[in-house]
């Protein structure tokens, strides 16, 4: 079984800052893609940022710029940098991470969420 935890979420004022994790624990062989989505009330789960195991990334063109995403294998956590937030980033951020498991089977796996608010 894999667990994913985010962690950093809260109330920041608008144009501050904001750092985002998402640990990964559990038994498997390796993670290969893991990205950020984020749920605003009212709306549909969409992508913020992934990143691929070799550190390839791609960004919501809303957050193109002022987010920026990481990851760090060797710990397999992955990171969402946030600048200039501005209000209509608030929304519950989610992580998720396609996992392969000792028997190559692969799955798709999600965090709780994290309520980032942007105060405006």
């Amino acid at each position: 079984q894999v667990q994913l935890v985010e962690s950093g979420g809260g109330l920041v004022q608008a144009g501050g800052s904001m750092r985002l994790s998402c640990a990964a624990s559990g038994s498997f062989f390796s993670i290969n893609s893991m990205g950020w989505y984020r749920q605003a009330p009212g709306k549909q789960r969409e992508l913020v940022a992934g990143i691929t195991s070799g550190g390839s990334t791609n960004y919501a063109d809303s957050v193109k710029g002022r987010f920026t995403i990481s990851r760090d294998n060797a710990q397999n956590t992955m990171y969402l940098e946030m600048n200039s937030l501005k209000s209509e980033d608030t929304a519950v951020y989610y992580c998720n991470a396609e996992v392969m498991s000792w028997s190559y089977y692969r799955a798709s796996y999600w965090g709780q969420g994290t309520q980032v608010t942007v105060s405006s």
